[in-house]
């Protein structure tokens, strides 16, 4: 899809969608469709910007030390953050002496390609940059016909965490990339709004039993059905991940956002700030007392897939307005409901005192 109808076609809330259109100022050269391109970029070692069904990831030749370099250095990322590698099939895993243990395959076979990535032991030919010196390796089929294709012409896995700062809010479109990192990457392959809008599902095969690492677009009720019952985490917040995403602050707007009784959190709020300094976050009715031009209904008809699909735009489009604080609601905690609260927690806990906030 051309650049200029991918902004043509985004659907966005109607009362800031101007804001998502100006992305795409002096960045037409930047954006393309053009495969050839981005896969000679990544065999230079170059950075590329890719779309998946989750979100948009940062690419660079998993097999070149040096180019997964610079995707720690572009995002500001900690070296300790282990990175995902994205193959086309299940032939490239295996040429990088990767295999998926039986349980995985039983997944693999229902639900790759798609959002759903595997922790197993890793090899030695993948670099430990990769992996962040751990033992073990994220790996996953993105299910998203460009980069489906772009794999299939490279030799090597990329790795590609997603296409932001370090730690602020998933990017969903390539306006969202270049608006953020478009001096900084070679070039961003645009694939339209993702189709999830969440990160991947990550589940570890490094114990007997199966352990659930991060919520995301495969819900841990579709996994059971497949393997029987896994380890859950508890609240996910560690110091030393395994696999991305585990991290306490992760997906953080600007602005201070805060989780909770919706209604509540508002009646507080309004003590302190006008209406017009706050903005919301809810599922599927408005709340009262905010000025509907600063309300975020994701899904007016009660799709959890809807509601996960517009999560990450909505909060970057109220971090982009002059308020002083977001408040979002609980969402149902089943299904895609448990990948949107992940995220949500992870986006309103404090930035350590020793670390400024991510931008």
């Amino acid at each position: 899809m051309p650049a200029k109808q991918a902004v043509q076609k985004r659907k966005h809330f109607s009362q800031v969608s101007v804001r998502c259109q100006t992305y795409f100022c002096t960045m037409s050269s930047l954006i393309g469709v053009d495969l050839k391109k981005a896969a000679a970029l990544l065999r230079a070692g170059e950075l590329v910007a890719i779309p998946t069904e989750t979100v948009y990831g940062l690419a660079a030749n998993a097999l070149l030390e040096d180019a997964v370099l610079k995707i720690y250095q572009v995002k500001n990322r900690p070296q300790f953050n282990p990175l995902i590698l994205h193959f086309a099939n299940y032939q490239q895993l295996q040429a990088c002496g990767l295999e998926l243990p039986p349980m995985a395959l039983l997944l693999a076979a229902k639900f790759s390609p798609g959002p759903l990535t595997y922790v197993i032991p890793t090899s030695a030919e993948i670099p430990g940059i990769v992996s962040a010196g751990t033992p073990a390796v994220a790996v996953r089929f993105p299910n998203h016909p460009f980069t489906l294709e772009l794999l299939q012409q490279l030799d090597f896995p990329v790795a590609a965490p997603s296409a932001n700062p370090s730690g602020y809010v998933s990017p969903t479109s390539a306006a969202h990339v270049a608006s953020q990192l478009g001096n900084s990457i070679s070039y961003i392959l645009d694939g339209g709004d993702c189709a999830i809008g969440v990160e991947s599902t990550i589940i570890s095969f490094l114990e007997e039993q199966p352990r659930l690492l991060r919520h995301g677009g495969i819900p841990v009720e579709a996994i059971e059905a497949v393997i029987g019952p896994v380890n859950l985490p508890g609240d996910g917040f560690v110091d030393n991940p395994i696999a991305p995403g585990m991290l306490a602050r992760h997906y953080a707007t600007r602005h201070p956002l805060q989780i909770g009784n919706l209604e509540e959190l508002v009646k507080q709020a309004l003590t302190r700030h006008s209406p017009s300094e706050i903005a919301t976050i809810s599922f599927t009715e408005p709340v009262s007392g905010i000025p509907a031009t600063n309300q975020f209904i994701l899904s007016p008809s009660g799709d959890l897939s809807e509601a996960a699909r517009r999560l990450f735009a909505a909060l970057r489009l109220a971090d982009e307005m002059t308020v002083s604080l977001i408040l979002a609601a609980v969402f149902p905690e089943e299904g895609l409901g448990r990948a949107i609260n992940d995220r949500l927690k992870r986006a309103s806990a404090p930035a350590p005192a020793s670390i400024p906030p991510s931008h």
